[in-house]
């Protein structure tokens, strides 16, 4: 079994609907190109910033096709298994293999240490890929560190972690040392400690959308440049404050990004449950402006 390196940026893929509420495919493999220009190093698709829980019917399944096609092995495609129950998370992850997917994320809900690694060793058996176990807990500190390092220890196909918890910057470090660096640990709701992230040790990041800047922060500070990505993290640290006030809230601005870019075809969200009004939409267009402006001087000035 091949375990892709996966070093850098892993971005997280939103997804594009038309007027008529179609998800746009087109406009998803515009995205995925455009990210492969930008130098990210992989894609995750379906997750959460995808709307995931609004997707009906193959729509889930269509979308992993659709970047798989674009991709071809110039980035690593990890699938999104996470669903509400057992049985479609084993689901999911069985289909996202014979997709081709090189990698199965799956958000596994924690109740005790039994339960937990149970379940993920039947996934692990239906997929017969490696495993990314993605562990977020937007409210607390997520699974106990025991119970990932049991699961890395007892299933060889979990070798990826992705920890998006409160506080994540000791948990880096804690599941860094106690699984000796085997195991790759990456960051990506908590991207707003992108640089403590990086002075710890994770592999990689898995945000949504600025590509290029993220790209040119990680370049600088692995070419051991850490005050110019520095530098650059805090210029785009006002986009990231706005954003990231909530899940569904960074879903509006990116796609509102994306729609202005002419990526997507309009920043629809399926099913909003949060208001995205007016002010908002002034303040997002003044901080996509910015994030142009940065992309603009990172093409210019080549830095990747």
């Amino acid at each position: 079994m091949q375990f892709p390196e996966m070093r850098g940026i892993v971005t997280v893929l939103n997804t594009p609907f038309t007027d008529d509420d179609r998800v746009d495919f087109q406009a998803l493999q515009r995205h995925t190109e455009f990210a492969i220009k930008s130098g990210v190093a992989g894609f995750l698709v379906p997750a959460n910033a995808a709307e995931v829980q609004s997707l009906r019917g193959t729509e889930r399944d269509d979308m992993v096709a659709a970047v798989l096609e674009v991709s071809r092995k110039r980035a690593v495609v990890v699938g999104g298994a996470s669903a509400p129950t057992h049985a479609e998370r084993c689901r999911n992850s069985e289909r996202l293999a014979k997709l081709g997917s090189d990698v199965i994320l799956v958000s596994q809900p924690y109740e005790n240490a039994g339960q937990y690694l149970t379940e993920l060793q039947d996934v692990a058996a239906v997929a017969a890929l490696p495993l990314m176990v993605q562990d977020w807990d937007a409210n607390g500190t997520g699974v106990p560190l025991a119970s990932l390092v049991e699961a890395c220890s007892a299933i060889p196909q979990v070798r990826y972690l992705k920890i998006e918890t409160v506080d994540a910057g000791p948990k880096y470090t804690a599941l860094k040392r106690a699984t000796k660096g085997d195991v790759h640990v990456s960051g990506g709701w908590t991207v707003m400690q992108l640089i403590e992230a990086l002075d710890r040790g994770v592999d990689a990041f898995m945000p949504t959308s600025l590509h290029r800047i993220y790209v040119s922060i990680y370049k600088l500070y692995t070419a051991g440049n850490r005050d110019a990505a520095t530098e650059l993290f805090r210029r785009a640290l006002p986009i990231l404050a706005f954003s990231n006030q909530h899940l569904e809230h960074s879903i509006h601005f990116f796609k509102r990004l994306l729609w202005k870019q002419d990526i997507y075809p309009t920043p629809k969200l399926r099913a909003p449950v949060h208001a995205f009004d007016d002010h908002h939409r002034r303040m997002a267009d003044e901080l996509i402006e910015l994030a142009l402006t940065l992309d603009g001087e990172l093409e210019v000035n080549a830095i990747l």
